[in-house]
């Protein structure tokens, strides 16, 4: 029986276990997507390439498994290759598949032609075009395996229009099967000097990246937290692998955590510009660091004890080598007394940020009065600079992969890719977008794809009228006048709601800490798309300073 080169793919795709691909459709490849959905898989049809690749990258964070994106030839893989991009830089699977020109039409100038394999080679583990269409399976099996196993990241397959259109008899096709990972123990010797470290470490520090997340660590890390009682440090996306309650805690004292540490444990933790390059660590602190790639360990600092292995699986061996407690009296040991005061105080401060009663609402005030009303099992994606930099401190998470934002790459746009991933994984539960008003920008129509998807979104965007900071309405006139309006400044009070409502979502417009609860609240009942557009103090114009990109 013939098969076209479409239904390989999407049969292919079946055989490997994917539920839900991402993606824009159009010539070459509409006909994979309508394979796709007869196959049963679920195809979520985007406004914007690069927000369909960044769902994909999201995809394959929560689930583990390679997030699958289709996009056309040419300018569509141009621009998946942002998502392609993240999920390099921030280890996470992804298989990105491409439509392009005919093979007889290469060189000729063909419709979208473009260089796809040779453009994407760099930015993924693997890129290739398979030789022939019953090869396929072949080729989307390697792709798969590249991205999802070892250390994770993006695979690309192109496919030209002829294999698409083309047809092979089924008897040529090879069947192929899901992933098979196999997973790795740390040498049983570096766990013992490592072990032997931490024995005699008076002021451990546990640092927990979100590589521990992505690995399914919890079980076993919360362990180790609990017999070792050692401070513990969540990166943003580390938050909830042990619950952000847990009186071991040291996230609110962070720069004493760091610099008064004599051990650090790095678990799926990379030193690079979110532990600022290790400049802040206590210089005479000795490092363990935990990573499935060997090529990781010591950059930017020197590593003691080097672990190379599955985490959860090293981290297992770590907790059985270790006799018990840090120190026979954690709860009252100097150390952990001296970082619990040091988290008091900065507590008491968060506090007063809170009760800043002027309108229009502070970043803190507003995020208070989202925060009394969320529910403790949410997911927040947090995207923009100070939105997603000041809700780090704001918002605490008791399970794991419950916080996404921009992560190691850092790069906005991310926000409602994110968000519709989010809620497809996680069907029960809301999921709650945060983003700035320049962030979302990038993304906007993304609000109509969640609308035709019929997910329970609910977006909340911080509207500060500018990148970073912004004017308001009399400030922006003076300065437009003077021809000195800022490059960081958007439109004063735009009416984001407005744009909500017209792709078919509730919009809201809350000014005061008042509206802005009553809209969470309405948000959160209703089991449609939610757009709160929240105004607060632009904060004027400002010099912007980037000290953190070295600090």
């Amino acid at each position: 029986m013939p098969l076209s080169g479409a239904q390989v793919v999407a049969k292919a795709l079946k055989q490997q276990g994917v539920s839900v691909v991402f993606g824009i459709v159009g010539i070459p490849v509409v006909d994979v997507a309508e394979a796709i959905q007869a196959e049963g898989i679920k195809f979520i049809s985007f406004r914007n390439e690069q927000s369909c690749s960044y769902a994909a990258s999201a995809w394959g964070f929560l689930t583990g498994q390679p997030g699958v994106c289709l996009v056309v030839s040419g300018p569509g893989v141009v621009h998946a290759l942002a998502g392609v991009v993240n999920s390099q830089v921030n280890l996470w699977p992804l298989v990105l598949i491409g439509g392009s020109c005919e093979t007889t039409l290469e060189g000729a100038g063909a419709f979208q032609e473009c260089q796809q394999v040779e453009m994407c080679r760099p930015y993924s583990k693997f890129s290739a075009r398979p030789q022939r269409i019953e090869l396929i399976p072949t080729v989307l099996q390697s792709a798969t395996r590249h991205a999802a196993l070892g250390r994770p990241g993006a695979a690309y397959i192109d496919l030209p229009a002829d294999f698409i259109q083309g047809s092979v008899d089924t008897s040529v096709v090879p069947s192929i099967g899901p992933l098979r990972p196999v997973f790795a123990q740390a040498d049983p010797a570096a766990i013992r000097e490592a072990a032997a470290l931490l024995a005699n470490a008076r002021s451990p520090l546990i640092i927990v990246g979100k590589g521990a997340a992505y690995a399914r660590a919890e079980t076993a890390v919360r362990a180790l937290v609990e017999k070792y009682q050692a401070p513990f440090l969540p990166t943003p996306m580390g938050k909830g692998v042990v619950p952000d309650s847990h009186k071991r805690n040291a996230s609110s004292a962070r720069s004493s955590a760091l610099r008064t540490a004599d051990v650090v444990l790095l678990l799926g933790a990379r030193v690079n510009w979110i532990l600022h390059f290790g400049k802040r660590f206590n210089p005479q602190a000795k490092i363990i660091q935990v990573d499935v790639h060997a090529e990781e360990m010591g950059t930017n600092v020197t590593i003691d004890v080097a672990l190379q292995g599955h985490l959860p699986l090293v981290v297992e061996q770590l907790t059985a080598a270790i006799a018990g407690p840090f120190t026979a009296t954690p709860d009252t040991n100097e150390y952990v007394c001296a970082l619990h005061e040091h988290a008091q105080a900065n507590g008491a401060k968060q506090a007063a940020k809170y009760a800043d009663a002027q309108v229009p609402m502070t970043y803190h005030r507003a995020f208070y009065e989202i925060k009394q009303r969320l529910p403790e099992d949410v997911v927040l994606v947090s995207e923009g600079a100070n939105t997603m930099d000041i809700a780090r401190t704001v918002f605490d998470f008791e399970e794991p992969r419950r916080r996404l934002d921009c992560a190691t790459f850092a790069n906005m746009g991310v926000g409602m890719g994110f968000a519709i991933a989010a809620q497809l994984h996680y069907a029960n539960q809301r999921v709650v977008a945060i983003v700035g008003d320049s962030a979302f920008g990038f993304s906007a129509m993304e609000i109509e794809t969640a609308v035709r998807s019929r997910l329970p979104l609910v977006v909340i965007v911080i509207n500060n009228n500018g990148i970073y900071f912004g004017l308001d309405a009399a400030e922006y006139e003076r300065l437009e006048d003077q021809g000195k309006l800022p490059t960081t400044a958007l439109l004063p009070d735009i009416r984001y709601e407005l744009v909500a409502q017209a792709c078919g979502a509730r919009g809201i417009l809350a000014t005061t800490p008042e509206e802005l609860g009553k809209a969470v609240d309405s948000a959160m009942a209703h089991d449609g798309v939610t757009l709160i557009n929240c105004l607060i103090r632009p904060g004027g114009y400002q010099k912007l300073d980037f000290a953190w990109m070295a600090k």
